[in-house]
């Protein structure tokens, strides 16, 4: 009998275009089945983990770091790429320093807060709100600036605001390693054949939505926060490469680079938050 998994995903594009197949039957499973997915933010999903809430779950790689004794990284369905991380952005004619700004941030555990915070350590107000709620914030004067991810960098401009620091580019140039934004995480506690499988499960996921993208869309725009295509296909493009089907030397290098730094700066307690395990 298949063991019946619990899982979660975010709502953005490149999430449903890599778990398209895998939640529509075109994936055959051996000993596990996946039971219907929740589709929810990704700091939603951050907090679900450090509850142990679901038994497979995307979250940021800074989440990562705070769970690290019950989940473990997959190699497959990573976020992680080049020129494509986080923008700190604001409106035109700022004039004040950055450390007496109010600083918008898309959750507290996710890797734009975590890449904030490396990048701008000196004290500045964060407040936590949804993504998609931040670019109106500071258009409104609620806040100084903000942190954008997802599909609000391709939008941003439209808002009349710019852009004052890529995050990403940043990480880049201090490290020479790929920006480490997300991963698919799954229970340590399901065993490695558990755990392998949906890895290889996702994986073959993600190889049969590059063979037919236009199967997906649909679904991709069911849950897409912009319905353009352009922006859609953009998004995809940005957030998922070659490290999603394999996170390979490098990308574990990323990951354990973000969690070092982050321990280093005191965001990261647990003995076990440095580490990076992958079963395959």
């Amino acid at each position: 009998m298949a063991l019946p998994l619990s899982i979660g995903y975010s709502p953005c594009p490149n999430d449903t275009f890599i778990f398209y197949a895998l939640m529509h039957g075109k994936i055959p499973l051996r000993h596990i089945q996946f039971t219907p997915p929740v589709l929810k933010d990704v700091e939603t999903l951050n907090r679900w983990a450090i509850n142990s809430r679901l038994d497979v779950t995307k979250v940021s790689l800074h989440a990562l770091g705070h769970v690290q004794d019950s989940y473990t990284m997959l190699n497959a369905g990573a976020a992680l790429g080049r020129g494509c991380g986080p923008l700190l952005i604001t409106q035109p004619g700022q004039k004040t320093a950055p450390s007496s700004w109010r600083i918008a941030i898309p959750g507290k555990y996710t890797t734009a807060a975590l890449l904030l915070t490396l990048f701008l350590p000196e004290p500045s107000k964060l407040i936590a709100m949804p993504f998609d709620t931040i670019m109106d914030a500071i258009k409104e004067g609620k806040v100084d600036a903000g942190v954008i991810i997802h599909e609000s960098r391709f939008t941003y401009q439209n808002y009349g605001l710019v852009c004052v620091q890529d995050l990403g580019e940043w990480w880049e140039k201090e490290t020479g390693l790929p920006i480490p934004l997300g991963c698919i995480a799954a229970r340590k506690s399901l065993g490695q054949q558990t755990i392998k499988e949906s890895e290889e499960a996702i994986a073959a996921s993600l190889r049969w939505a590059s063979a037919h993208p236009e199967t997906c869309t649909a679904y991709i725009k069911q849950y897409a926060q912009e319905l353009d295509d352009r922006v859609i296909s953009e998004h995809i493009k940005l957030y998922v490469n070659n490290f999603s089907i394999d996170l390979t030397d490098t990308g574990r290098a990323a990951v354990q680079e973000l969690l070092r730094r982050g321990k280093n700066a005191g965001i990261f307690t647990g003995a076990s938050a440095p580490g990076v395990q992958s079963y395959v």
